[in-house]
């Protein structure tokens, strides 16, 4: 059976899902042991973070599922579902890629307001640095971070500024981010297209007589 055949594009569609399976799974995880080791406690990051492994795993099992029982309308919604996630994944590494430094400050600025004091204080501990940024625009709020800072450097009486830290390596995980992200997304439209030819050729152990 040549490559391109019925066989070849149901071992690779079952092949890809598979692996964006295990990838479900590794976020899951990941968020349980950042959760069980106290690095993140708010529980809107590790729901986050959780929905989008169980949301891959669920979109994957059904792409599996499709895939081994030639089931034309679960490929349907998988190619759909697949190629809307390509469309919005493929964007956000884009930006990710193309933001520069100015744009990396208001995003941190809008990051920070939304978190609750519990994470604040436990990415400055993990951190160990105090406030995001000591600008005049919100000087009252980094006084207010401030002085409910746990940080060690506090009691050292010298210490950086949160956002100072994650803007000196946030131009390089930007790009490692927006890299990856760009790597999966094209992972995707692979896998849309591979659904695509696989719904549309006919198994040759079918019976010929049947509608599908």
């Amino acid at each position: 059976m040549v490559c391109g055949g019925f066989t070849c594009s149901k071992n690779a569609l079952c092949s890809l899902n598979v692996v964006y399976m295990l990838v479900g799974l590794l976020l899951i995880g990941v968020a349980a042991w950042g959760k069980g080791f106290g690095l993140v406690s708010s529980i809107h990051i590790i729901g986050g973070v959780i929905a989008v492994g169980v949301f891959l795993l669920l979109i994957s099992i059904v792409g599996l599922i499709g895939a081994i029982h030639h089931h034309q309308v679960m490929l349907f919604f998988y190619m759909v579902i697949l190629f809307i996630v390509f469309l919005f994944q493929f964007g956000v590494s884009c930006s990710c890629l193309a933001m520069n430094t100015g744009q990396q400050e208001a995003l941190l600025n809008s990051t920070w307001g939304m978190l609750n004091n519990k994470t604040k204080t436990d990415l400055e501990s993990q951190l160990d640095c105090c406030g995001l940024l000591n600008i005049t625009a919100n000087h009252a709020q980094f006084n207010q971070d401030l002085q409910s800072c746990p940080a060690l450097c506090k009691t050292k009486g010298s210490c950086y500024t949160c956002g100072d830290k994650m803007l000196n390596h946030a131009t390089e995980a930007l790009k490692i981010l927006g890299g990856v992200g760009l790597f999966f997304s094209f992972t995707e439209i692979l896998g849309v297209w591979l659904a695509v030819r696989y719904r549309n050729q006919k198994d040759p152990r079918a019976n010929p007589s049947a509608f599908l």
